[in-house]
């Protein structure tokens, strides 16, 4: 078994995995502070790794967002909302100086990869010969996948592989397909009295505030206008931007994940009306597909990084 770390904009899961039957065991889930002092960030994170049966000797794989140097096993969080105070932090230093079991070697890798091989090796993607998977939670994660191998450069690849770094009406992704950018759009009309849904007015406004995109959900499933019309937009151009680069890329299966994909009724009618907007060439992904492991995805991809 591969002890495994997941860590995400809000929690931290922590698990034993079988790299041979992608079987996830011993999981442990714990709220995180994306915003949290380093110290406060990392000391969540080992407390929830010692939580684990210790694994002597084995190396450990650790899934987590960027912008990253998995290699060195440094963050280099800047103007992303999240995590910002582990800037230049030896994380693999600090984790191994930490963790349980004595183990050799931490292995990182981004969190939207490791969710993406775990969705091919055992899940929606299974079969397919190039994927494309997105999560969407605090953020935008991407990976684009093609016999196994992920891509990070091609035809209808976003550079480094990285959606977030794409742009949607000369504006970043993010501020239009993100947790923010749908707290900050729904506070926006509701300021303007129900105005336009492409307002950047910033914060969540009196009747937006201390919600989050749950309760937004919640609203739109009751049949508020406002909230529907954010969502839909929302959604809506994110689908706009990822057909073309589907159809270069030659998916055949879009699979999207994270938190916001609990919303899946209202999250795949607006993107699957996008991506039914743009012509395809036989055989492309047409509509996105849920996917089939949840969070176990990115800890099965992650005990593979580490077993390889």
């Amino acid at each position: 078994m591969i002890p495994v770390l997941e860590i995400g904009g809000t929690h931290v899961t922590a698990a034993l995995v079988s790299p041979r039957t992608a079987a996830v065991t011993a999981r442990v889930r714990r709220p995180l502070d994306a915003r949290g002092s380093a110290g406060d960030v990392l000391g969540a994170v080992l407390r929830c790794a010692r939580s684990l049966p210790s694994v002597p000797g084995a190396r450990w794989g650790v899934a987590v967002p960027g912008p990253f140097d998995y290699a060195k096993g440094v963050a280099l969080f800047a103007g992303v909302g999240k995590f910002e105070s582990l800037y230049g932090t030896d994380v693999r230093a600090a984790l191994l100086d930490g963790l349980p079991g004595s183990p050799p070697d931490v292995v990182f890798r981004n969190d939207a990869h490791a969710f993406l091989a775990g969705e091919w090796s055992a899940g929606a993607a299974r079969g397919h010969a190039r994927a494309v998977g997105i999560t969407l939670g605090t953020g935008v994660g991407s990976a684009f996948l093609a016999d196994g191998g992920l891509r990070t450069s091609g035809a209808g690849v976003p550079p480094e592989g990285r959606l977030d770094l794409a742009r949607i009406g000369g504006r970043p992704l993010e501020e239009v397909v993100s947790r923010r950018a749908i707290l900050s759009r729904y506070g926006a009309a509701a300021g303007a009295g129900g105005g336009v849904p492409g307002d950047r007015a910033p914060g969540g406004g009196a009747a937006g505030a201390g919600l989050d995109v749950r309760e937004i959900a919640e609203r739109a499933r009751a049949g508020e206008e406002r909230a529907c019309r954010v969502l839909a937009t929302a959604f809506g151009a994110l689908g706009a931007e990822l057909g073309p680069r589907l159809a270069a890329f030659g998916a055949t299966v879009l699979v999207v994940g994270g938190s916001m994909a609990e919303s899946w009724d209202l999250l795949a009618p607006p993107l699957t009306a996008a991506l039914a907007a743009e012509d395809r060439p036989p055989g492309a992904a047409r509509r996105p597909v849920r996917a089939l492991l949840g969070e176990d995805a990115a800890l099965v991809g992650a005990a593979a990084a580490a077993a390889a």
